[in-house]
């Protein structure tokens, strides 16, 4: 009787929580952009090498990898001025060549929507969504700007580097929740830029790259999306080619570290099921509403588990910590029985003050991206108070 009765407190938790009366605001239902990049018939059916072109869809970024490194310059550039949207977004491709392709396709897509802006046969709104994404691709295109990966299909994504990859001893991925697409991703770009400066400060000599990673459909708002995991499940593949890609194509001290925030951080708990300590080394979730995870040991081999503690200002307290009938996204991250090293949040406010300067959340996340994991700060009380979140490194 006890067990029946807890099931259906959760259940009308859940409910409630899908509803949007606990803290969840109404969201519109997304469709996931997936597939190839646009322009990848065009490419597969191109022969100006004298050879078939690696499929985007099937083929494993290493061998993309090694396709890129078997041509010469004089080739690598062609491809990127004939299909800058493929090679721009091809994992595997080189970094400084996705660069330049992504260059190109900003410059044909912002062009093509600054002639919108002046359609009389566009409505008044369609004329100021052209002239938002304009000014968006307008803004990527300054000087110093890194773009790694863009897709303007629904939403828009797009996959910013902050610092150099050729250089880069250390690296670490932001993964953004709700609300993120290549219009409204500044608050993605600021975590990113934010993290990067703390680790310059704490180890300038690592030259530090981290990497604002918006290449998914993330929910709008916090509505039954957000509830769900199904968008986050159509993503999950995204990160995990994008990490082969990196493991690749850059060469840092250790695999990078991933930071996976908000409702990204239930896209990371699906993806863990099938990345390995080659493609990360640590995994950190921050204002997590759960990962779809029963416990930290369902991470990687190899890679460790980190989980800021919440702040109590921050609304995901409120979220029921269940998952039943595909809503919620079970266990929370921080919580005694999950296994997490719990790290120190404090200074940190709301939902989204995590990567703020001056936070302990920040510091020590700065600290486990650089691998100083005995500078990191626990959450108090610590995960299992015996243990605490440093126990068994080094």
């Amino acid at each position: 009787m006890g067990r029946f009765k807890r099931t259906l407190a959760a259940c009308a938790l859940v409910t409630t929580m899908a509803a949007g009366t606990v803290g969840w605001a109404a969201g519109d239902m997304q469709t996931a952009v997936t597939g190839p990049p646009p322009g990848a018939a065009a490419w597969t059916a191109d022969h100006v090498l004298g050879r078939q072109l690696p499929d985007p869809a099937a083929t494993a970024p290493a061998r993309a990898a090694q396709f890129f490194a078997g041509l010469t310059a004089a080739q690598r550039e062609l491809l990127a001025a004939r299909h800058p949207l493929v090679v721009g977004s091809l994992d595997g491709a080189p970094p400084e060549l996705r660069y330049t392709a992504n260059t190109r396709a900003l410059t044909a897509e912002r062009d093509r929507e600054l002639a919108r802006t002046a359609d009389p046969e566009l409505s008044g709104g369609a004329r100021r969504q052209a002239r938002e994404r304009a000014a968006t691709y307008g803004r990527l295109l300054t000087p110093g700007h890194r773009v790694l990966a863009f897709d303007p299909r629904g939403r828009g994504q797009v996959v910013e580097v902050y610092g150099d990859l050729r250089t880069a001893r250390r690296i670490a991925v932001v993964v953004p929740g709700s609300d993120t697409a290549l219009t409204s991703y500044t608050t993605a770009a600021r975590m990113a830029r934010n993290l990067r400066a703390e680790m310059a400060r704490r180890a300038p000599a690592d030259h530090p790259a981290v990497i604002a990673w918006v290449g998914y459909t993330t929910p709008v708002g916090v509505g039954y999306d957000a509830a769900t995991g199904h968008l986050a499940e159509q993503g999950a593949p995204r990160l995990i080619r994008f990490l082969d890609g990196m493991a690749a194509t850059t060469h840092p001290a250790t695999p990078p570290a991933v930071f996976c925030h908000s409702y990204g951080s239930v896209l990371c708990g699906i993806a863990a099921h099938r990345l390995t300590g080659r493609q990360l080394s640590d995994l950190v979730v921050a204002a997590s509403p759960g990962m779809r995870l029963d416990r930290a040991g369902q991470v990687p081999v190899g890679a460790r588990l980190w989980a800021a503690d919440r702040d109590p200002t921050d609304w995901v307290r409120r979220i029921p910590a269940v998952e039943l009938f595909g809503l919620g996204h079970g266990a929370d991250p921080t919580g005694s029985s999950f296994g997490a090293r719990v790290v120190s949040s404090d200074r940190a406010e709301g939902h989204t003050g995590y990567f703020v300067p001056g936070t302990a959340s920040l510091r020590n996340f700065a600290d486990i991206a650089l691998g100083r994991y005995r500078a990191v700060t626990c959450a108090h009380p610590a995960p299992d108070t015996a243990k605490g979140c440093h126990h068994g490194l080094s």
